[in-house]
């Protein structure tokens, strides 16, 4: 789940998924080449964010869309399918690979979807 929360400043994100697992290792390399640190990061469920006054929740794999097709509140549901990066198989660099595909889609997807927002 990624959403704007309106009593944060503009912007602001939050992401958390339908169970707590870990933050996936590859997905933290993937993230430190382009400069974000998310190791000190921890897996959150969305229970965690239900009550809050988001504008927006946005789904980035179909199970997630599959498991939470509603989301209590006023906020805008948007479901973007991107293949889930923790499910790929090979070598470490084979895997590292989707993260860095998957990352790059969903940076991709979110900023033609800021431009088309209107403010």
């Amino acid at each position: 789940m990624r959403g704007t929360h309106s009593s944060r400043t503009a912007g602001s994100t939050e992401s958390a998924g339908t169970e707590a697992t870990r933050v996936h290792p590859l997905a933290i390399e993937a993230m430190r080449e382009i400069g974000v640190d998310i190791s000190g990061h921890r897996s959150k469920t969305l229970d965690g964010f239900v009550g809050q006054p988001w504008d927006y929740v946005i789904t980035v794999c179909d199970q997630a869309n599959e498991r939470c097709p509603l989301f209590p509140g006023r906020a805008q549901r948007i479901h973007w399918s991107f293949e889930d990066p923790s499910g790929a198989t090979g070598t470490d660099a084979e895997r590292l690979a989707v993260f860095r595909r998957v990352r790059d889609a969903i940076a991709a997807r979110l900023t033609r979807w800021l431009a088309e927002s209107p403010r």
